[in-house]
């Protein structure tokens, strides 16, 4: 052996004794150093070296214990031989219960016995090293891992957790050992909050790797709680048998988040946490199942926010989500915790009613929701107004699967549109005709701009005191290649709902400016009006689209008149008055169109460059008969006249309407009675023949004796 051994004994001959006994072995140390006090022992180690240590424990310098002490603490790491005679054997066991490795008799130091405890002790150092150095790497490995570790033994009372498993418990090693194990580790259901089952005892009394169930929670020490996920095993001796178990879990508390956090994102919107299609359909097939078994029906109700997009593009997307999230809280209020409302998508919301009995108990809820949505919706510093429509269907009537359903309720939705709008409509079968009619339009409505199928009529407008033609109002028709000419209120709404109202304003725009020049160039001059959707009005490039026709036509801008609703001037004031004065400015004029049928509210007449109002005709049809339209008619115009506005009454079609306007003194009007809109072509020969340049007394005569106004309406 290559081990260098020091020996500590004051007796020259048992020292000579032992060195003899060392050398005569085939594998003795390469050297053995003796001295014979604890001091020179002490300075030896120090100095490094020594594989090996056999002392006397009972030295000049020394003795008993404190000998051993002393040495021990000087080289932990050396295995120690301890020296004895009989009467010393106590204070040997003491030594080697103290750290010594062995201890022997010097009546056995010889040449088998001394190098044979010599072998054994340094071979059981270097197995206690192993072993130690092992322990030490399972402990920093057990204690660097993020999963907890605790070990109990066969009783189920607890005998070793690691740090992570003292951070999860709240208990340090120190406190836990020796406690039952549920005390340590308290685990419950965290659907019943009951205890759940000891799993260690279930993994020694099944022998075989054990888990907990799904959703458990462990509450720490101190009261905090978290889910966790664990993995249990029974803890085995070198013959087999059971001595214990051991239990890793690591805490899944924030994964366990994420999942439910994605799987609410898969199934929910995003902007109100409303239940989206997919969950919806999942609730309606169940609601679809169940009907039967409860003898009663369900109910869908799709919603559609009325002119959202107009609030949506002026007043900016932050403001929309926000109005979106107020009318989602509002329809939860509405309904029961059996029903559910989703949302899906822009400002469509299905609403499915469960379990309902009649079709009343809908009707009611839908009258509900509508008078909800009513009220005033704060936004920022914005107080918006919104309506909606509702279509309604219901199973098993109007069908018998989700998809069907929805569909069902979409098409009576855009027939309470038509209707209206801020209503709800039942289901109907001839609505899904009238849906695939509507269908049908908006497909051929696509390319109907690029197929030149739109032309323009001009109805003029008439100076009721000189009977002069004093402008044409340009009312767009669709030449249908199959269906004919196809009046404006058939196909505009669905302009307007596909997004298609833009170009075909800009094309109407452009051929009113062309025409006007035209009628310029052969001498006629006439002011030629546009009607503006709120949709064409709010589009980005609407300025530019306006001067680019003007330029294109080399049309003088006050040969332009823009007829505006009053809703369209009051949705987002601000950017409407920039829009309005910049155009103002070039010399365009501005007309409001229906006028008394929009919020009521004069302060745009101070607000924008208004140069004329035009009465609506629902109000002009029953001046001469309805004492009240009358009054309402007359205080209109008396307005318009104080205000040095032009005033056009609209819808004039008898004789008696035009005698009230012209008492009134209103200044224009405009109507079947003094013409039909007409092509171009008819309008340029009306302007050549100045048929209304006499006394307007005598428009009347002229007409009446070409029919009366049902019959110039049927033309």
């Amino acid at each position: 052996m290559d081990d260098c051994v020091l020996l500590i004994e004051n007796d020259p001959v048992a020292a000579k004794a032992i060195k003899l006994a060392l050398s005569d072995v085939r594998e003795a140390p390469s050297a053995v150093v003796w001295v014979r006090t604890l001091a020179e022992g002490v300075e030896r180690l120090h100095r490094g070296g020594i594989d090996a240590l056999i002392v006397n424990l009972f030295l000049p310098d020394s003795k008993g214990i404190p000998t051993f002490d002393s040495l021990f603490l000087t080289a932990p790491q050396v295995p120690m031989l301890v020296l004895t005679g009989l009467n010393d054997e106590t204070v040997a066991r003491h030594a080697v219960q103290r750290g010594a490795q062995d201890y022997i008799l010097k009546s056995h130091i010889d040449g088998h016995w001394l190098p044979r405890a010599l072998r054994y002790m340094t071979a059981r150092k270097a197995t206690e090293e192993a072993l130690f150095t092992e322990r030490e790497r399972a402990q920093v490995t057990l204690n660097s891992i993020g999963d907890a570790v605790l070990s109990t033994d066969i009783a189920g009372n607890v005998n070793y957790l690691n740090r992570a498993a003292e951070k999860m418990t709240g208990w340090s090693r120190r406190e836990a050992s020796g406690r039952p194990f549920a005390e340590v580790l308290h685990i419950v259901n965290g659907d019943t909050r009951q205890p759940v089952r000891d799993p260690m005892e279930l993994a020694v009394r099944e022998n075989q790797v054990m888990g907990l169930g799904p959703n458990c929670i462990l509450i720490r020490r101190d009261g905090f709680e978290a889910v966790i996920e664990d993995s249990v095993a029974p803890v085995h001796d070198r013959h087999g048998g059971i001595v214990g178990a051991v239990i890793v879990f690591h805490d899944v508390t924030e994964a366990r988040a994420m999942v439910l956090k994605i799987s609410h994102l898969a199934q929910h919107d995003s902007l109100t946490s409303l239940p989206n299609r997919v969950l919806l359909n999942d609730r309606l097939t169940q609601a679809i199942t169940a009907a039967p078994r409860h003898a009663g029906q369900a109910a869908i109700l799709f919603l559609d926010l009325d002119r959202f997009k107009h609030i949506n593009d002026s007043l900016g997307h932050t403001i929309g989500d926000k109005l979106l999230q107020s009318v989602a809280q509002r329809l939860v209020s509405c309904l029961r915790d059996s029903d559910t409302v989703s949302r899906q998508g822009g400002d469509e919301f299905v609403i499915l009613l469960r379990e309902i009995q009649n079709v009343k108990d809908v009707a009611a809820r839908a009258k509900k929701i509508l008078a909800a949505l009513v009220a005033p919706h704060h936004a920022a510093d914005h107080k918006l107004h919104i309506t909606a429509s509702i279509g309604i269907s219901v199973f098993p009537a109007d069908g018998e699967d989700a998809e069907t359903l929805i569909k069902c309720a979409d098409i009576a939705m855009y027939h309470a549109k038509n209707n209206g709008r801020n209503n709800y409509q039942f289901f109907k079968r001839d609505m899904n005709t009238r849906a695939v009619e509507r269908q049908s339009l908006e497909d051929d409505l696509r390319g109907a701009v690029e197929r030149r199928e739109f032309v323009l009529h001009y109805q003029p407008k008439i100076n009721l005191e000189t009977g002069a033609i004093t402008g044409a109002e340009a009312l767009i028709r669709w030449q249908h290649p199959q269906r004919g000419l196809i009046l404006p209120a058939y196909f505009v709404p669905i302009a307007e709902d596909s997004g298609l109202i833009v170009p075909i304003g800009r094309s109407t725009l452009r051929e009113a400016c062309r025409q006007a020049r035209a009628w310029l160039d052969a001498g006629r001059s006439t002011t030629v009006a546009v009607n503006i959707s709120a949709v064409e009005f709010k589009d980005k490039g609407f300025l530019a689209n306006v001067s680019a026709a003007l330029d294109e036509a080399r049309l003088e801008p006050r040969f332009l008149e823009l007829e505006l609703t009053e809703s369209v001037l009051m949705q987002n004031a601000l950017s409407t008055a920039s829009v309005i004065h910049a155009l103002a400015s070039m010399g365009v004029r501005f007309a409001i169109d229906d006028f008394g049928t929009g919020y009521s509210s004069f302060s745009y007449l101070k607000q924008f460059p208004i140069d004329s109002l035009k009465i609506d005709q629902s109000f002009v049809r029953h001046v001469a008969s309805d004492p009240s339209d009358g009054a309402i008619v007359s205080a209109m115009i008396g307005m318009c006249r104080s205000l040095k506005r032009r005033v056009i009454a609209e819808g004039v079609e008898t004789r008696a309407q035009v005698a009230f306007l012209q008492a009134q003194r209103c200044t224009e009007g405009q109507g079947y009675f003094f013409s039909r809109p007409i092509v171009a072509a008819e309008f340029t020969k009306l302007l050549r023949t100045g048929i209304f340049t006499s006394h307007p007394g005598l428009i009347a005569e002229l007409f009446m004796r070409r029919g009366d106004a049902s019959d110039l309406r049927a033309r």
